[in-house]
């Protein structure tokens, strides 16, 4: 049980860290909140994903390849792999290269997102006033 708590608390830190950085570069690119409603969509659906998967294939089938790939993938990873660590770590569990792969590529693209929103941040701060497009911001990437 005390297992299951310390995992919760770090995929629960670092999901909350990934969430937390998409926004941030989202807000770094528009300037006003009524802009932000067309980058929304494609950060939730991960999410409701995550959940989708998680009722209708993890608990169903805990070791099924949908169900180890979406507790590896980062965006999903905090919600499916919770979801598969009741049944344990190891012989009959999660197999414990999973999970540090997954914590490993969390963290990862923690960092990675952190980046490209400070990359969004240098150039979108100075844009006021203009409404971005997802290739605007991809051209912004580059600089």
């Amino acid at each position: 049980m005390g297992l299951l708590i310390g995992f919760f608390l770090i995929y629960f830190i670092l999901g909350y860290l990934i969430y937390s950085s998409i926004y941030a570069a989202i807000g770094a690119a528009v300037d006003n909140e009524t802009d932000t409603q067309q980058f929304i969509f494609p950060i939730i659906l991960p999410l409701m994903l995550a959940i989708y998967v998680g009722f209708f294939s993890v608990f169903s089938n805990p070791h099924g390849p949908i169900a180890v790939a979406f507790s590896i993938f980062p965006l999903t990873s905090p919600i499916v792999m919770l979801m598969r660590l009741p049944g344990g770590i190891g012989e009959g569990g999660v197999p414990p290269w999973q999970l540090v792969a997954s914590l490993a590529l969390l963290a990862g693209t923690f960092l990675g997102i952190v980046w490209l929103a400070a990359k969004i941040y240098r150039t979108g701060i100075l844009m006021y006033g203009k409404k971005p497009t997802y290739r605007e911001l991809f051209q912004w990437l580059k600089y």
